[in-house]
């Protein structure tokens, strides 16, 4: 390795950097040439099954552990990336993932699948919430991306209603930083700002800038940020509110970075798919259940919670979509549906609640991007 000390000459770096260079490029063929053997060893144990390639709970602790057993200088989250791009390009070996995510391209969703699958996944933008789930659930594609939550606004309330009848399952979920850009095609001055396009939730967190810096000019609500660059690239006098992602692929100019009011905005987005994932050592639960319209109802489901030690990290309310069901809670807490406590909690829930859907046990976010 490199070490602290007194220079050494540039050239003699140089070289040093081309010898790592190769230790690398040897290494990466050796893991890909493992990676085949892999999927060879599969189909063989498969029994004439379709053999999975891709399992979350591993990809997870391959990065779990990679992040754990750094010593830097690169953080964290920047080994992560590095190693995500490895995976992926790795398992397209065996076979390329397909990946539908709430689109188009450019949006905070595209970067959050991006971020989850690697830049070698087969992406498949899709408009609304309710494509991606009836793409993954015809299997056109294996995964879906959508996003749930927001630190600053809250839910997204959509997302969750399309659980209630779907039969897909929660496999994964994505926690990105998010930051917004105000952005404008090159003849567009920041003086000359006419209008402002975003999403209705973007316009959101990043409403008290706006009122400060430009507390006359129109904030219009699109369909998506992406749609809004797009927009603020064709129109003279139009700018937009992205992610960095969207400016390079409309060829925007950054006018102002960060301007989300909440300097750790984050959105949580959540991977469905088909059938169970096994434990990965750090994952959590998702629940969908249903009250009896009778006092105490909520205090009843949360109580064995309590009891038992297990750490809630989420409790949403919606309205029911049926007659039957008055109150619908989605319930995320810390633990696996494999696990022996997981395991009696669930049993017990549904001994006293009117229906109980388990949407899925999945490996926790490795990290905040």
């Amino acid at each position: 390795m490199c070490k602290q000390g007194a220079p050494k000459p540039l050239a003699e770096l140089r070289q040093r950097i081309d010898r790592l260079d190769d230790e690398l490029l040897e290494k990466l063929s050796e893991r890909a040439r493992c990676a085949q053997e892999v999927a060879n060893a599969k189909r063989a144990e498969s029994g004439g099954e379709a053999p999975v390639f891709y399992r979350p709970e591993r990809d997870s602790q391959v990065l779990r552990r990679l992040s754990k057993a750094n010593k830097g200088p690169l953080g964290g989250d920047e080994v992560c990336q590095v190693f995500r791009q490895i995976i992926s390009v790795c398992l397209a070996l065996q076979e390329p993932l397909k990946v539908a995510y709430l689109g188009p391209e450019g949006t905070f969703t595209h970067t959050a699948a991006l971020h989850r699958f690697g830049d070698a996944a087969i992406g498949m933008p899709l408009a609304t919430v309710d494509d991606v789930f009836r793409e993954v659930a015809s299997e056109t594609c294996q995964y879906g991306l959508v996003p749930v939550e927001n630190s600053a606004e809250g839910v997204v309330s959509h997302t969750l209603d399309n659980f209630i009848d779907s039969p897909l399952s929660i496999c994964g979920e994505v926690e990105l930083r998010v930051h917004h850009h105000l952005m404008a095609g090159g003849k567009t001055k920041p003086d000359a700002i006419a209008r402002i396009y975003s999403h209705q939730q973007t316009l959101g967190q990043c409403r008290r800038w706006l009122l400060s810096h430009y507390p006359k000019t129109p904030a219009m609500a699109v369909a998506s940020n992406a749609e809004a660059a797009k927009r603020a690239a064709a129109e003279k006098g139009a700018a937009a509110i992205a992610g960095e992602q969207a400016a390079e692929l409309y060829g925007l100019q950054i006018l102002a970075r960060r301007i989300e009011d909440a300097q750790d905005n984050s959105t949580r987005f959540l991977v469905v798919g088909q059938g169970a994932v096994a434990p990965s050592g750090e994952d959590k639960t998702s629940i969908m259940v249903a009250t009896r319209n009778q006092p105490g109802a909520l205090y009843k489901l949360l109580e064995p919670f309590h009891r038992q030690q297990i750490s809630l990290t989420s409790v949403v309310t919606r309205p029911s979509r049926t007659g039957k069901w008055l109150y619908v809670f989605f319930i995320d807490f810390e633990g696996h549906q494999d696990e022996p406590l997981i395991a009696e909690l669930l049993r017990e829930l549904e001994a006293q609640a009117a229906e109980l859907k388990l949407l899925g046990s999945y490996p926790r976010a490795v990290s905040a991007f």
